[in-house]
C-alpha cells in the first residue's frame, strides 16, 4: 500500500459519479456538550473561513477498485450506512468568533445520500484532475460534509474504482487503511440483502475527545511528559526541528511551488526477508532497523550527528475505538544519535533505546505540551513506518490496489517520510520542497538502502538462522490518552475485530490475551521494539503537513 498522490495513482477510465452526504428534510443540527480533540480544535482554528480551496494541501483520503458489479442504489445505501455508523461522519462544528469552535452531530435518521454523475469527463486523465480541483475547493472542516467520496464505473470489466476524500478532521491513517475493508463488506451485505455487521469497537470519535480533552487538561509544565518536550525543543532553538539540507538550500522568498514527490521500491521481497531474518539474530525487529538506517544515511549522506523529527501515532485507548472512523492522533518527539563509527549492532541498539523514550509523550497531547512550552511551531520534518502485514486481510487489500493518498503540498519547508513494508518487498515515499534538488534526495535514499543492506552482512547464512517464534508483525504499546501504560498490545486484535465473523469486545479481549501471551513468552527479553515505533505503524496525517501516524491497538485488559 503506497502512500502517494491521487495523481500517481493509474485510474481507469470510465463513468465517474460523486457522492455526498446532506441533512435530510425535517432535521437539524443539535449542539453537543463534547468538546472537540485537541489537535481538531487546532486544526480548524488554523484554516482560513474566505480561503476557497481549504483543501488545498489538507485534504486525505484512500482509493481502491471494488471487485464487484456496480450498483448505484446498493451504492447509495452503504454509503448512508456508513455514515450511519460512524457518528464522526455525522459531527460538524459552530464556529464562534473569540471561543473555541463547538460540537454539531445530527442523527442517524438525518443523513441522505446524494450521487450527482459528471457524464461528460470519462477519461482517466480528465477524472483525477477534475477530482483534484473538486476537493481543493469542497473539503474544509468548517463546512459539512467533510468527506466526499466518488465512483468511477468500469463497464468492459463489470467493477468500479472508490475514492473516499476527506478534511483531516474525520480521518487519519489508520482510517485510512481499514476503510477499504470496511466498504467492501458493507457493499457485499448490500447487494446480498443482509444486515451489515453491528460490533462495539465503532465507537464514537467524539466520546474520544472528551478522554483526551481532560488528560490533557491535567499536564502541568513539571509533567515527565513536558519536560521530554522541553528539551527536544532545546535541542532546535525552542523550536521543532527540521530537516536541515532541505533548509539550508532553501532559496530566499522562494514561491509556494507543489513539493517533490518520489515513491520507489527500495528492496525486493527477497532480499527484505534476508534482512528480516538476520535482523532477527541481531534481536532486533525491522521497525528499529528502518529508524536505524534513517539515522545512518543523515549522517553519511549530510553529516549530521543527530537525526531529530515528529513521529506521529495513533492514539486509540479502548476496543470500543479499534474501527471507528475518526482522527486518534498524537505527536511525540524522536531525536536517534549514533555513534561515531556506525557500528550496526550499537547503532540498532542506541534507535531502540531512542525509540523507548518517546513513550514517556504517548498520553500526553502535543499540542497542550507545546502550549505549556510557549511554543506555537508546526511540524516541518516527520517520519512513519507502515508494515502492512498488520492489517487484516493485507493481500486482499493489495489484490484491490488499495492506496492511500494525501493532498498536493506546497510547504517550502516541510520533509515527510513514509516507509512501507509491502507484501513485495519495502517501499519509501517522501514529499520536500521543490527547491531542494532531486539528486541530493536519490543520495539520501542510496545510503538508506545501503545500510538495510547492511543489517544483512556478517552473519550465518540464511537457512542456518533460527527465526524467533513470533512471527507475527509486533503491535507497539497501546499510546491511551488516559493515565496508565497498559503493556504491549497484540495486532491480532485487529484480525479478529476485520475478519469474517462478527467480533464481540470479549471474543477480541480473549484473543488479544492469548495471543500476547504467547508472544510474550518469546518475546520478553525484546520488548523494546513495542515502542511508538513499532510495526504497527500507520500511514496517517497531522493536521500541519499530513504527516503518516503510527497505529496502537488497544491493550490487552
Amino acid at each position: 500500500m503506497e502512500y502517494t498522490h491521487l495523481s500517481e495513482f493509474s485510474l481507469r477510465s470510465g463513468s465517474l459519479t460523486l457522492w455526498r452526504a446532506e441533512l435530510a428534510a425535517d432535521h437539524v443540527w443539535t449542539a453537543d456538550e463534547r468538546p472537540l480533540a485537541s489537535v481538531h480544535v487546532r486544526h480548524c482554528l488554523g484554516t482560513d473561513a474566505t480561503d476557497p480551496r481549504p483543501g488545498r494541501g489538507r485534504w486525505i483520503g484512500t482509493v481502491f477498485e471494488m471487485d464487484a458489479p456496480y450498483d448505484a442504489e446498493h451504492w447509495r445505501e452503504t454509503v448512508r450506512l456508513w455514515h450511519v455508523r460512524h457518528e464522526g461522519l455525522r459531527t460538524t462544528l459552530n464556529c464562534r468568533d473569540g471561543a473555541e469552535p463547538q460540537r454539531l452531530v445530527c442523527a442517524p435518521a438525518a443523513v441522505g445520500i446524494i450521487g450527482e454523475p459528471v457524464p461528460a469527463i470519462t477519461d482517466a486523465g480528465a477524472i483525477t484532475e477534475y477530482l483534484c480541483e473538486a476537493l481543493e475547493f469542497e473539503l474544509s472542516p468548517l463546512v459539512w460534509p467533510h468527506c466526499l467520496l466518488a465512483t468511477v464505473e468500469h463497464a468492459d470489466t463489470a467493477d468500479f474504482t472508490v475514492l473516499i476524500a476527506a478534511d483531516h478532521s474525520v480521518l487519519d491513517a489508520y482510517s485510512q487503511a481499514i476503510v477499504i475493508l470496511e466498504l467492501r463488506a458493507m457493499y457485499r451485505s448490500v447487494t446480498r440483502g443482509e444486515a451489515v455487521r453491528e460490533s462495539p469497537t465503532f465507537g464514537s470519535s467524539a466520546d474520544f475527545a472528551t478522554l483526551e480533552r481532560s488528560t490533557a487538561a491535567a499536564l502541568t509544565p513539571e509533567c515527565e511528559s513536558v519536560e521530554l518536550w522541553r528539551r527536544f525543543l532545546g535541542g532546535s532553538g525552542g523550536m521543532l526541528p527540521r530537516f536541515e539540507p532541505a533548509i539550508a538550500s532553501a532559496e530566499p522568498h522562494a514561491t509556494a511551488l507543489p513539493q517533490t514527490s518520489i515513491s520507489r521500491k527500495l528492496l525486493s521481497l527477497t532480499e527484505l526477508e534476508q534482512i528480516e531474518t538476520a535482523l532477527t539474530a541481531r534481536g532486533h525487529r525491522l521497525s528499529v532497523a528502518v529508524f536505524t538506517a534513517l539515522a545512518i544515511a543523515y549522517r553519511r549522506a549530510f553529516g549530521y550527528i543527530s537525526m531529530r523529527a515528529i513521529m506521529p501515532i495513533s492514539t486509540r485507548p479502548d476496543l470500543q475505538w479499534l474501527e471507528s472512523m475518526g482522527w486518534f492522533v498524537n505527536v511525540v518527539p524522536l531525536d536517534i544519535t549514533l555513534g561515531p563509527d556506525l557500528d550496526v549492532d550499537t547503532s540498532l541498539e542506541s534507535t531502540r533505546t531512542a525509540l523507548r523514550r518517546t513513550r514517556v509523550a504517548n498520553n500526553a497531547t502535543w499540542t497542550r505540551a507545546l502550549e505549556l512550552l510557549n511554543c506555537d511551531d508546526a511540524p516541518r520534518f516527520g517520519i512513519s513506518f507502515l508494515d502492512i502485514r498488520v492489517l487484516p486481510d493485507y493481500e486482499l487489500v493489495e489484490s484491490l490496489r488499495g492506496h492511500t493518498l494525501r493532498a498536493e503540498s506546497y510547504s517550502t519547508d516541510e520533509v515527510f517520510f513514509w516507509v512501507v513494508r509491502g507484501a513485495d518487498g519495502l517501499r519509501l515515499s517522501t514529499r520536500f520542497p521543490a527547491t531542494f534538488p532531486v539528486a541530493e534526495m536519490d543520495r539520501f535514499l542510496a545510503e538508506f538502502t545501503r545500510a538495510m543492506r547492511e543489517f544483512g552482512r556478517d552473519l550465518p547464512p540464511v537457512e542456518e538462522v533460527q527465526p524467533i517464534e513470533d512471527t507475527v508483525p509486533a503491535a507497539p504499546n497501546p499510546t491511551p490518552v488516559i493515565a496508565a501504560d497498559l503493556g504491549p498490545a497484540c495486532p491480532s486484535a485487529t484480525s479478529v475485530a476485520l475478519g469474517t465473523t462478527t467480533p464481540t469486545v470479549a471474543g477480541i479481549a480473549a484473543a488479544v490475551t492469548a495471543v500476547a501471551a504467547a508472544a510474550d513468552a518469546v518475546a520478553a527479553e525484546r520488548d523494546a521494539e513495542r515502542d511508538a515505533a513499532a510495526v504497527a505503524t500507520s500511514a496517517a496525517v497531522t493536521d500541519s503537513g499530513h504527516e503518516p501516524a503510527l497505529v496502537s491497538v488497544p491493550a490487552r485488559r
